[in-house]
């Protein structure tokens, strides 16, 4: 289950301390996003902001373009440019493993109404919740919202909780309605984020995979892998890594074999089912009493 805070111990003030890093990391990077600028140029970017900041990255940056909804982050010598497309940008930043977990999309393709779904369906969403309020009943907010725009809501991916050292636990928060769920506490902390799309609202899994992350610790054989998953197990923990954070000339081959190895997960880039456009907004949220603190918003 997610992390349960009080306001003035340690880990609330930290969340709090991530989020705002992160708000203004991702105002920043949102900046750099333009035509003829590249994936890499703006990941790498966000990532070393977020250290100058005083906070690491929880997951590489995530820039996912059109029909890709998440996990895309560039490999090391990646030289692809944006162009006239949709855009969503996701961050994570941690401070001792405290999570913050934001995204916005950036429209460069000339359809704004996508962006605007996502946004206000966002914000719908966060209008019900409070201690005692159902996940199933933002989801019906966030989908209603979204489908009045005349798009789907992506129904096979969803919020979720956040632990120190997790930046996925439960409980999922959906984006339809549900009778399935959990009822919400003061103190929860939630990443809350709608997916819309002009497709059929369900993601498969792609062909690239760049992000990693440590499931299964235990000793492997050969050398290079075992390097890799030293620094995996040091710098990283269970949290997701990108392979062009590694330093190592072998690192494709050590992180194919830790995976076939079952050590490690990989995380493919996930595409709107029909190759249509998707949208996305989120926020990381501590549940109050009668509301809720955005902790990611500026």
């Amino acid at each position: 289950m997610t992390d349960t805070v009080e306001p003035g111990s340690e880990a609330y003030d930290t969340y709090h301390e991530a989020g705002d890093i992160l708000a203004q990391v991702l105002d920043e990077a949102e900046e750099r996003v333009e035509v003829g600028a590249t994936h890499l140029e703006v990941a790498e970017f966000a990532e070393d902001r977020i250290r100058e900041l005083g906070g690491k990255p929880a997951f590489p940056v995530n820039i996912s373009v059109d029909n890709e909804a998440s996990h895309a982050s560039p490999h090391g010598d990646e030289e692809t440019e944006f162009g006239e497309e949709m855009v969503c940008l996701d961050v994570g930043v941690h401070v001792e493993g405290y999570i913050a977990d934001a995204a916005r999309t950036v429209d460069l393709s000339g359809n704004p109404e996508l962006k605007e779904a996502a946004e206000e369906a966002l914000d719908a969403g966060l209008d019900v919740v409070e201690a005692g309020a159902h996940t199933g009943e933002i989801g019906a907010e966030v989908a209603d919202v979204i489908e009045a725009y005349g798009y789907q809501p992506i129904v096979n991916l969803s919020g979720h909780g956040l632990e120190q050292w997790d930046a996925h636990t439960d409980p999922s928060v959906p984006n339809r309605g549900t009778q399935q769920g959990t009822v919400l506490e003061a103190g929860d902390v939630l990443a809350v984020e709608p997916f819309a799309t002009t497709g059929s609202g369900k993601v498969t899994e792609g062909s690239k995979t760049e992000i990693y992350s440590l499931v299964d610790d235990r000793s492997v054989r050969n050398r290079q892998a075992r390097q890799v998953l030293e620094t995996v197990r040091e710098e990283y923990r269970e949290l997701p890594f990108a392979k062009r954070w590694l330093d190592s000339p072998r690192a494709d081959m050590a992180v194919r074999r830790l995976e076939m190895e079952g050590v490690l997960r990989s995380y493919p880039v996930l595409q709107e089912s029909e190759g249509e456009l998707v949208g996305q907004a989120e926020h990381t949220i501590i549940v109050t009493e009668d509301g809720y603190e955005a902790t990611t918003e500026p």
